[in-house]
């Protein structure tokens, strides 16, 4: 009996890790890194017409469309999600593990920018 729990442990334990596995090195047809610092991560999200990606997580950001979307998001919870945006708009993205799927017979292309940690305090300059 033992046994079947740690087992049933170390499956839901596996589970929840793969699904919040970095979209670059689970995914890397679709997201590229364009820059890295300690601040930031911006991704490159490229997808042909009718793919479909793999359970990934991000961070919160930035989200620049640089062509229209309609996409279909799978979300860890399991609950699915219908997103269209237009070329040119700018959206806040939450932290999310999701799958998403180009629902569209044309290609979408985005720049994902990742928040990695708050910026430093910047300082106020003392009025003479």
């Amino acid at each position: 009996m033992k046994h079947i729990a740690f087992l049933l442990c170390f499956l839901c334990l596996t589970a929840i890790s793969a699904m919040a596995q970095d979209a670059v090195k689970v995914d890397p047809k679709h997201y590229t890194v364009e820059l890295e610092n300690d601040q930031v991560r911006v991704l490159r999200i490229k997808y042909g017409p009718h793919e479909k990606s793999v359970m990934h997580s991000h961070s919160a950001g930035v989200v620049i469309m640089l062509t229209d979307m309609n996409t279909r998001f799978i979300l860890a919870d399991g609950k699915t999600e219908e997103r269209q945006q237009k070329a040119g708009q700018v959206t806040h993205a939450k932290a999310e593990t999701h799958l998403p799927e180009n629902l569209s017979d044309q290609p979408f292309e985005a720049v994902l920018v990742e928040l990695k940690a708050k910026p430093a305090k910047s300082r106020q300059r003392k009025k003479p």
